[in-house]
């Protein structure tokens, strides 16, 4: 038999129906022929109505799934056998609400995230470029705007004269609106709830024992540009413990990890995360490893190996990568992996172990192992939580007691003990009274 069964043509012994379903799959992909009158050996076994399939098979492909497509009959040894050929369609074709899909020898039905990624791949736009209706500029949040004029204006990206523009004219000038609505990176970018449009649209990051015992855990919720702004300052003021050493009388504080590389590594997650999943980026912290995964849907023909080697950039989100880049967080040529690795051998760290699976990403950090904490000039000292105390005056010297321990996940009554000591040794000093006063790092 000269015909063989491969991805692009299949074999039936007689018509039914079904088969719409099949040429639904082929013009969803690459087209493809079905070849009607043909058992699974490949033998032509021959159809016994020939003329009227010729006219049904047509008509019944027009009416249900809205394609043309060429029917020819054949004949070989006196039998005659029926071929359809279909092309690719350049639009989603459905059968009876049902998406298909031809991939390899198979015929798969699209759900959930590849769906909408088929949908949005037929019609030309990106996940994050779909406009969204009922949000306005005006609903969008000034702080998020500040923050992208602030890193922006830092980084050099754009200038005062760009950046002086009306928020619309803003949003404008990053492609963020269509046909006068927003985009969806718009909302997800500068709205202080994007959750109300894309749920799961925030960060979660726990502190685990052993095993799956969670100790304790946050969510950073808000616009793209806020949980960027918030989710490195919580992790190394409350998950990521300083080692504290000293040479002579200066203090040393090393990071268990690079900041550097957790942060390309977390900007990455928020940049190329399927946000359609409804999936929230995970962050787990333990004392051995830290793990950051986010749903993706990887380039075609992409694995571990091609993330690991030089590569240009594909963001799965080009929209919010665009403002990520305008606000100079990251790059665009496909060095975010080449910068984490540097960072990690810098670092004196092992290079970061990425996993895919299915329809998410992770990758896998090893920390450098925590040391006891030298003997300092006045004693030995919690290096631990005097470095969650001291980040929190920096951050804010009228911070409360009770709020360091919530950060530091410790007792109240630790971080009094504490910062008495530090007040003995001279480290911190407070300043005014016990309501209006403040701390100080001496």
């Amino acid at each position: 038999m000269f015909i063989k069964e491969n991805q692009n043509t299949e074999w039936k012994e007689s018509w039914r129906d079904e088969y719409l379903k099949w040429i639904c799959g082929f013009a969803n992909a690459q087209g493809g022929r079905i070849f009607i009158g043909i058992d699974d050996g490949g033998r032509i076994i021959g159809v016994s109505d020939s003329d009227k399939l010729m006219e049904d098979i047509p008509n019944k492909v027009r009416d249900i799934l809205g394609i043309i497509v060429d029917v020819n009959l054949l004949q070989k040894d006196g039998r005659d056998y029926i071929e359809i050929c279909v092309n690719p369609s350049s639009y989603p074709v459905n059968f009876k609400g049902e998406y298909h899909y031809r991939s390899g020898s198979t015929k798969q039905l699209l759900r959930g995230a590849v769906l909408t990624e088929f949908l949005l791949s037929k019609t030309g736009y990106k996940w994050d470029a779909v406009p969204v209706d009922g949000v306005t500029v005006e609903d969008l949040d000034k702080e998020s705007f500040d923050i992208f004029r602030r890193e922006a204006l830092r980084s050099g990206r754009m200038v005062e004269e760009d950046l002086s523009m009306n928020n619309e004219q803003l949003l404008d000038s990053l492609g963020l609106i269509e046909s006068g609505k927003l985009k969806r990176a718009a909302v997800l970018l500068f709205h202080r709830n994007p959750e109300k449009w894309v749920t799961g649209a925030y960060i979660k990051i726990g502190f685990f024992g052993e095993g799956s015992d969670l100790r304790y855990q946050d969510e950073i919720h808000g616009s793209l540009f806020i949980q960027a702004e918030r989710v490195i300052e919580l992790i190394y003021l409350k998950y990521m413990k300083a080692i504290i050493s000293y040479d002579n009388v200066t203090r040393i504080e090393t990071y268990p990890l690079p900041k550097a590389a957790v942060r390309e590594a977390v900007y990455n997650a928020i940049i190329h995360s399927n946000y359609a999943a409804l999936i929230p980026i995970q962050i787990r912290i333990h004392e051995d490893a830290v793990y950051i995964s986010n749903d993706c849907v990887f380039p075609v023909g992409w694995t571990v190996e091609t993330l690991m080697e030089r590569h240009r950039s594909v963001p799965y989100n080009p929209n919010i990568a665009n403002g990520f880049f305008c606000a100079g967080f990251v790059e665009t040529w496909g060095r975010g992996i080449e910068k984490i690795c540097e960072a990690c051998k810098s670092h004196g760290v092992p290079m970061p172990e990425y996993t895919l699976h299915v329809e998410d990403i992770m990758v896998k950090f090893i920390p450098l192992k925590k040391s006891k904490v030298s003997n300092g000039p006045n004693g030995t000292l919690d290096g631990t939580l005097e470095e969650n105390i001291l980040s929190a005056i920096r951050e804010n010297p009228n911070t409360t007691q009770s709020q360091i321990a919530s950060k530091a996940g410790c007792s109240e009554r630790k971080v009094k003990r504490m910062m008495k000591g530090m007040i003995e040794k001279g480290i911190i000093e407070r300043v005014g009274g016990r309501k209006m006063g403040k701390w100080i790092e001496k």
